[in-house]
């Protein structure tokens, strides 16, 4: 079958990311599929790229994927990238085809949603703690806290991925969410201040469709690592579920997703009433020896 393929310009340009793409056609220049690489603009993880890959159901196994593969692998070695990362269902054609390819399992990823209609978010306060929430963008006298309390997140099981270290400033913190208000959903942030210093020491963020139905996506929940052990996560986790009840009484369902071996986040999920309902490999492939 002959195909061509015809790199492309991306407008989705962002300061820390952007990305670079191809299309595959065929003979009569029908589409039959696309593949997109994004880059890194953080020098800390411009060793990692993300890479999204489709191609239509008719075409497959026709070698299309393999095409795209291979220029995509040759666009992330002219851009120095040392490791591609993309996600599949777990035993889907998708992680297969990966698989073939030597993709290895970075780390699995276990999905689990809670129907609104059926939780229940009592949980008791933790004493010395109170929380606060706001809607978007971080208000200006708590974005540097709030920045702060984001470390959290800098322990949390990465399996064999190299992710290098996250930072985080304010402007970031700001543009993260303004990218969230730009595609017009809705963030809603829960978080843990330490009464005793004023310090923000945990958050939950959560990103809602912009009509306030269906489904909402969990997007982070991490507690400073000093104060752990208290029940914060599950009492953000659970006040976050009230609000939401609250404010968007038209959504079904919160669906997070948490690494299988970060037990101490799944079992406060469970806790809540989230089921698990699909497994993710995040497949990383070693470009230097592909």
């Amino acid at each position: 079958m002959s195909i061509t393929l015809t790199p492309l310009t991306d407008p989705d340009y962002r300061p820390f990311s952007r990305r670079i793409a191809w299309l595959a056609a065929d003979a009569d220049g029908n589409p039959v599929g696309s593949a997109f690489l994004r880059l890194n603009s953080r020098q800390v993880a411009a060793h990692l790229a993300e890479l999204q890959l489709n191609v239509h159901p008719a075409e497959r196994r026709r070698g299309i994927g393999s095409q795209l593969l291979g220029a995509v692998v040759g666009g992330a070695r002219d851009h120095e990238v040392r490791t591609l990362i993309t996600d599949a269902p777990a035993g889907s054609p998708a992680d297969l085809f990966l698989e073939h390819h030597h993709f290895e399992i970075g780390l699995t990823l276990v999905y689990a949603r809670l129907q609104l209609a059926d939780a229940d978010p009592t949980v008791d306060d933790v004493p010395g703690y109170r929380l606060i929430s706001w809607r978007g963008v971080v208000p200006d006298e708590l974005a540097q806290r709030f920045t702060d309390a984001r470390t959290g997140m800098n322990d949390a099981p990465s399996g064999s991925i190299e992710y290098g270290e996250d930072v985080w400033d304010v402007e970031r913190t700001r543009y993260a969410a303004q990218v969230i208000e730009q595609r017009g959903e809705h963030l809603a942030t829960v978080a843990a201040v330490d009464e005793s210093t004023g310090l923000i020491v945990g958050f939950s963020e959560l990103v809602v469709p912009g009509d306030g139905k269906g489904e909402a996506q969990h997007y982070g929940t991490a507690v400073l690592p000093q104060h752990r052990g208290h029940g914060l996560a599950r009492w953000m986790k659970a006040e976050q579920i009230r609000q939401t009840r609250d404010h968007f009484p038209d959504l079904s369902t919160l669906i997070t997703d948490t690494v299988d071996t970060n037990t101490a986040m799944r079992r406060t999920n469970t806790a809540l009433g989230y089921k698990p309902t699909e497994t993710i490999h995040r497949r990383i492939l070693d470009v230097c020896t592909y």
